[in-house]
This record gives C-alpha cells, structure tokens and sequence, in this order.
C-alpha cells in the first residue's frame, strides 16, 4: 500500500492505493479501506482588489470608454490630460489570463479615468472618457 496526500476542490484527502504488478491479478483487500478524512484546508486567497467605483456620464461631445468584459485593470496607458487618437490604447484589461488592449473610441483628450491598476470592473463599467 502506498499512501498518497490528494487535493480535491481545495480540500485535502489522505488516500492509501494498492500498487498493482504488471501482468499480475489483484487479490481482494482483507479489509475494507477507511473512508478518508479532509485534512485542514488552505488559508484562503487574498480578498479581491476593489470593483470600480461608478464613473460619472459623459457629456455632449464625450465618448465613454467602457470594459467590454469582466477584468481586471492591468495597466493605465493614457492619463487624464493625454491626447489621443481613436484607436490607441488607453486600458490593458487582463480577462480570462489575456491582457486585452482597450482603445479610444475617438479621436481627442481623456477627460477623466476612472479606474487604476489592480482594480476589477464588470462588462459595461465606464473606465475612462474621452471628448
């Protein structure tokens, strides 16, 4: 018998195997195997980085620059006050392990960002504005 420590959905068994010979028959165990007990579980993970606080609309002439998937904000490339042309890069977004690039929707100056690195958002959440 070989005993082995299996983690399962974050819980950890203590399980003991039969090592079995190549061309060999199993006999039957003399005896039933016990059922096996968790071990204590892991601490748990660090608590998330804060949601993204609500931006505020933005006005006539304005165009928001929305996260078009859940995420988490890898890095800011464009701070308020930066000019930027529909197409750059203003949010690296990471969702699903790919760091997705978050461009301007059109040509101008971001106005505001309403995000910064470390922070998570939900899809439609306003992370910068753009006029």
């Amino acid at each position: 018998m070989k005993k082995f420590n299996i983690t399962v959905n974050g819980t950890a068994y203590e399980v003991e195997v039969e090592e079995v010979k190549a061309g060999g028959s199993v006999a039957a165990a003399p005896k039933a195997a016990p059922v096996a007990a968790p071990v204590a579980a892991p601490a748990p993970a660090a608590a998330p980085a804060p949601k993204a606080a609500p931006a505020a609309a933005p006005a006539a002439g304005e165009s928001a620059v929305a996260a078009p998937m859940p995420g988490k904000v890898i890095k800011v490339v464009a701070e308020a006050g930066t000019a930027v042309k529909a197409g750059d890069v203003v949010i690296i977004l990471e969702a699903m392990k790919m760091q997705n690039e978050i461009v301007a929707p059109v040509d101008g100056t971001v106005k505001s960002v309403s995000v910064t690195a470390g922070q998570t958002v939900a899809a439609g959440d306003t992370m910068a504005i753009v006029g």
